[in-house]
């Protein structure tokens, strides 16, 4: 997948994580060259931190998984939303990057990334425009999803008007689930919808997401039954695409995606694209949990070895000790997820007395207990050791919404010194 040139961006000076700097700006290229160090207290807390071994360990790890399966990838970029990211992943073999809305593509855009799976229906005529925008680059390849028989007419509409050609993917779903058509009539209604515009909407391929469901049964159902229609689809002449696209797979279910959709692969009448994003960071709630049920049911994971790691920590002060069970961390709400569980304590260190920091074990009974939007609560047993201004590492569970909290993430290498600074473009 070509990547064009990324144009750098400046650090904003005040910039959350980055600490007070001399002078207007400083550009990210400046910024690796500062020999700025985490535990030195060179930058502000509370930072969000990623760790360079980790991250690279993940993208080979995913990389390597789609390729025993031969099928494609293309990460969700929404997870991050940081093009120096979706950089590494396309360096790393990825076939593109998936996004939600126009306004992530032409993020994406400006940031390199010249193939776009929009896992949505495009809808309104400024998102359109926003597309069309960008489709006059020939260098850009784009796709989005289709679900009814109106939103084809808007953009069959939109794009002739425009004299461009769109690809969309028919998008399944499944009663009571998100997007994606239901039944029998309403998928031959959409069908009938794109031969009205032949010339505009090309029918790529078939999509679904299978994370609606519960049960590895009823996903397994459901994808056979994309694997049959795009093979009927196929046989029929019906895709402007050959092979098709057959795209699923978030981030718990990507090992039975891949399992199923293969079979199309291998058959030669599809192209597989699977879209994971939380993989890069993973972390040591939900996407940890999936990643036990990953290794519990795929022998390709189990062979692999090491799996996943988390890579993602947010580091930050204890900032008072009021009581003798309890400090108050500034850390909250405004910079972590608390959707999928609370930041767990993972490592502590004092600045001026420590070399390193230090894994906290379990057995301390250090937790939070609560957050408000720019303090934790932090249970601790009566007498630990620990004081104002020592600085604490925390796991999180759902790095899609920490991500989105955050400006700026630091990149560091395992003596914690600063590597990069990564840029987010929520």
């Amino acid at each position: 997948m070509k990547v064009t040139n990324y144009q750098e961006t400046s650090i904003d000076p005040f910039g959350k994580g980055l600490g007070n700097l001399p002078g207007a700006s400083v550009p990210l290229s400046d910024a690796r060259r500062l020999e700025w160090n985490l535990l030195a207290e060179d930058v502000s807390l509370p930072a969000a931190v990623l760790y360079e071994d980790r991250i690279e360990h993940n993208l080979k790890w995913m990389q390597a998984f789609v390729q025993e399966y031969g099928v494609k990838f293309a990460p969700h970029g929404k997870t991050t939303m940081a093009p120096q990211l979706f950089r590494r992943q396309l360096d790393a073999g990825a076939w593109g990057i998936t996004l939600a809305t126009a306004h992530q593509t032409r993020a994406a855009y400006h940031g390199g990334v010249r193939r776009v799976l929009l896992a949505n229906q495009l809808v309104g005529r400024h998102n359109m425009m926003m597309i069309a925008e960008l489709m006059s680059d020939p260098e850009f390849e784009f796709f989005c999803l289709v679900d009814s028989a109106d939103g084809v007419d808007q953009l069959g509409r939109f794009f002739g008007e425009k004299k461009k050609t769109l690809n969309v993917l028919l998008e399944l779903g499944v009663p009571g689930g998100r997007t994606g058509v239901r039944d029998d009539a309403q998928r031959q209604a959409v069908l009938d919808a794109i031969a009205r515009y032949p010339d505009t909407v090309k029918l790529a391929g078939i999509e679904l997401y299978e994370g609606v469901l519960k049960e590895e049964a009823d996903i397994r159902a459901f994808l056979q039954g994309a694997v049959a229609l795009t093979r009927e689809l196929a046989a029929a002449g019906r895709f402007a695409r050959t092979p098709a696209i057959l795209s699923g797979a978030g981030s718990a279910w990507y090992d039975v995606v891949a399992e199923e959709f293969a079979k199309a692969s291998d058959a030669g009448f599809a192209e597989v694209v699977l879209r994971p994003g939380c993989y890069l960071t993973h972390d040591v709630g939900i996407y940890k949990h999936a990643q036990t049920g990953v290794f519990a049911r795929n022998p390709i994971a189990r062979k692999m070895g090491e799996g996943l790691l988390p890579a993602l920590q947010l580091w930050a002060y204890v900032q008072s000790v009021p009581e003798p069970d309890r400090a108050i961390v500034a850390l909250g709400k405004r910079d972590s997820a608390f959707d999928a569980g609370l930041p767990e304590p993972a490592r502590h260190f004092r600045p001026g007395r420590d070399t390193a920091p230090r894994d906290v074990a379990e057995s301390e009974g250090w937790a939070i207990t609560g957050l408000m939007d720019q303090h934790a609560y932090l249970q601790i047993a009566p007498g630990a050791d620990l004081k104002v201004g020592d600085m604490i590492a925390f796991d999180i569970s759902h790095p899609c919404l920490t991500f989105d909290k955050w400006r700026q993430l630091l990149v560091l290498d395992p003596q914690f010194r600063v590597k990069e600074v990564i840029e987010t473009f929520f």
